[in-house]
């Protein structure tokens, strides 16, 4: 192995296929998502040794298509789920002082209409129980508010039978970007992390288990030895178990949520909205670095996982529901300049709607001994881990407690979130001098944390395009890169928040790529290619027939 090499670094992947043919592991994790990233870092930290194979890229099914937000789970109040409640919201404190850079308190202000679910007294007593039950600090603490000084918060609301609205607490995240950097803690922390690796076979026999696996990137297949197997795949996770053998158990129900994006200057907000939808389910609208982002739908899905659709009727509700309370702005489908769809696998309850289905995870452990979980949400990946890994702890016959409640995530090496806007505003100023816009700091601070040290030292190197060169640099020595997809997608959130910085870079960013990793030009041209492709299914939406 080249120890020049970064641990992380694309052009590592040959030494690190080779580490996983040759050696046993304690415990094998498929699935790279938030879920398999948490369970290969609580692994990983208690000292065990550690694989983690994903079929696509990392953070490239569900948890790079959430809502993006840390959510306290005030709408688990409604099922009168105290407990769960409860728990997310002590996991938030525990992310939010873990990754300050990733986590950003977000107020969200819900409008109290009365013709609308909640009365100003219910709101009331509701946000009160969310405060104690989620550990709310005190400062952070729900604001009831009157009609006037609700207008004032948000003056595109209609006024049209307000009756008030309450300020309650939420946190707003880049799920791509926490996923990634938890995988990068837990390879730091020893477990060897690869994407572009798909489960193909398992063979459970006690201590000798094996994944068959495939490399997507070359097509060459390898066996990854290791004592015991977790299936992690989210939304594919049935799909593992039918690999191992006929599911018996519960099975996943797939619900679909869609988010829409579009330019600040459409709907111009300040303060994140969480209101009633035309149904009577909540929307969220959200506003992100210069656009406003909207969701989401739940319904039940059942077409390709790997691609969830995203049809007219979804958009049409989301649009309808915006326009009835933001009545001047009167959004259609041509201001959507992106969208985005995700899936969320469930543990299926016969005779429940989508909207009623608990949101807690199951773990099931199948005849052979393949360890299976799915169901939760984002904000509780590091209970489910822990609850996974203490059971993987058990079969191995190791005494090792849980430590990631206190592990910084890469990048979030502040104390503090005054530290983060401190280093945001320093930053502003260092860029200047590297003859870089300061406006792109907070944007960068919110995505690399610390490391954004790195990405601005190394665009001395360049002369045009300093920032995206220095990224791409950056990305594909850190960040196990291997597609333009992978790094405009996942690494920066350009796809779905600036598709327009993707357009005027990606021939230089693919120069960049294809110095990096040898792409010949056929390569560069399939590469530009599919990046056009996901640049055009953005806002193409199909019909109810099922047609674009």
């Amino acid at each position: 192995m080249d120890s020049s090499k970064h641990i992380f670094s694309a052009d590592r992947r040959e030494s690190l296929v080779h580490e996983l043919k040759n050696r046993k592991f304690d415990l094998v994790v498929i699935g790279g998502g938030i879920t398999g990233a948490g369970i290969a870092l609580d692994a990983a930290t208690r000292g065990l040794s550690v694989a983690l194979i994903e079929k696509m890229d990392f953070a490239s099914g569900t948890s790079s298509r959430s809502t993006k937000l840390i959510h306290g789970g005030l709408r688990y109040l409604k099922n009168f789920e105290f407990n769960l409640v409860k728990g997310v919201g002590k996991e938030r404190a525990i992310l939010y002082r873990n990754a300050p850079h990733l986590v950003v308190p977000e107020n969200m202000l819900i409008p109290i209409y009365s013709n609308g679910t909640f009365s100003k007294f219910t709101t009331n007593v509701g946000l009160w129980l969310y405060d104690r039950l989620a550990s709310v600090k005190k400062k952070e603490r729900r604001v009831m508010l009157n009609a006037k000084e609700t207008v004032a918060k948000v003056p595109a609301l209609s006024p049209k039978e307000l009756k008030g609205g309450g300020l309650y607490s939420e946190y707003r995240t880049d799920d791509a970007r926490l996923t990634l950097e938890i995988v990068k803690t837990a390879s730091y922390n020893g477990a060897l992390c690869i994407n572009y690796f798909t489960c193909v076979d398992l063979k459970m026999e006690g201590d000798l288990c094996a994944v068959a696996c495939r490399d997507e990137l070359n097509g060459e297949t390898i066996t990854i030895n290791g004592k015991q197997i977790v299936n992690a795949a989210g939304p594919w996770v049935d799909e593992v178990r039918k690999i191992d053998a006929e599911i018996k158990e519960k099975t996943v129900l797939h619900t679909k949520g869609i988010h829409l994006v579009v330019p600040k200057e459409r709907l111009s907000i300040d303060q994140s909205v969480y209101f009633d939808a035309i149904d009577g389910r909540m929307v969220f609208v959200i506003p992100r670095f210069g656009t406003t982002y909207l969701g989401t739908t739940d319904t039940v899905y059942s077409g390709s996982l790997d691609s969830p659709n995203i049809t007219t009727e979804d958009v049409n509700y989301l649009l309808d529901s915006v326009n009835r309370i933001f009545p001047e702005v009167n959004l259609n489908q041509s201001d959507v300049i992106s969208s985005w769809s995700g899936l969320r696998p469930l543990i299926h309850q016969e005779g429940k709607t989508p909207a009623e289905i608990s949101r807690k995870d199951e773990i099931f452990v199948s005849d052979s001994g393949l360890i299976s979980i799915a169901g939760g949400k984002l904000t509780g990946y590091r209970l489910m881990a822990k609850k996974t890994v203490d059971l993987v702890c058990k079969r191995l016959d190791l005494v090792q407690e849980c430590r990631t409640d206190s592990v910084r995530i890469v990048g979030g090496e502040f104390k503090t979130e005054g530290l983060v806007r401190a280093y945001i505003t320093n930053l502003k100023t260092r860029m200047k001098s590297f003859g870089i816009e300061g406006g792109e700091a907070e944007i960068l601070v919110r995505a690399f944390g610390k490391q954004t040290d790195t990405i601005l030292k190394k665009t001395r190197d360049f002369e045009e395009d300093k920032l995206i060169q220095a990224l791409a640099w950056f990305c594909l020595r850190n960040e196990q890169v291997h597609t333009l997809a992978d790094f405009y997608i996942r690494r920066l959130g350009y796809l779905h928040f600036y598709p327009d910085r993707i357009k005027s870079t990606m021939n230089l960013v693919a120069s960049v790529f294809a110095s990096y990793l040898g792409w010949d030009e056929s390569r560069i041209q399939q590469e530009l290619s599919d990046m056009q492709d996901h640049l055009k299914s953005i806002t193409e939406f199909e019909s109810d027939h099922g047609e674009a």
